[in-house]
């Protein structure tokens, strides 16, 4: 099975990248295609926030940067078993990655949900809910994992 595992640059691609190494069996995947997406006229850089440093994501262009955030999610898989795949395209990311899932007749994909905030959402639509909605094969969609946050502690009753 050839599994596509999209990213956009953030720590929430990352942790989807993991979870979905934490449970699938190595034996049955055969290839793996990590996809980011270029925008093409976007006013915004690709949001690598996998990279080491501020100053070196702003010497990257948006090609480098979206090519650094595919090696990091690659070497996730470095020596787990399936052929790892590199893969940069442009265009809108729902779109560009249901048709890699195509071209490369995927069993899987896995996407994070939640990764760029709330108004990004509002504005321009979820890409893990439009990637779920048309894809040619199941989906994974990993969220992120709610902080907990430090509950009262209850006074001991006489």
């Amino acid at each position: 099975m050839h599994v596509i595992v999209a990213t956009d640059g953030s720590r929430q691609s990352l942790a989807a990248a993991k979870k979905f190494k934490s449970f699938a069996d190595p034996t049955k995947i055969s290839d793996i295609s990590v996809v980011a997406v270029l925008r093409p006229l976007a006013a915004v850089a690709f949001a690598n926030e996998l990279s080491a440093s501020e100053e070196t994501l702003a010497a990257l262009s948006f090609r480098e940067a979206a090519q650094s955030a595919v090696t990091v999610i690659a070497d996730q898989f470095a020596g787990w078993g399936p052929k790892v795949h590199r893969r940069l395209r442009s265009g809108s990311p729902a779109n560009e990655i249901i048709k890699a899932a195509k071209q490369y007749d995927a069993g899987l994909i896995v996407v994070a949900a939640g990764s760029r905030g709330l108004s990004e959402t509002v504005l321009m639509g979820s890409t893990a809910q439009r990637v779920q909605h048309y894809a040619p094969c199941p989906v994974l969609v990993v969220r992120p994992t709610p902080k907990r946050t430090a509950r009262p502690k209850k006074k001991a009753e006489h």
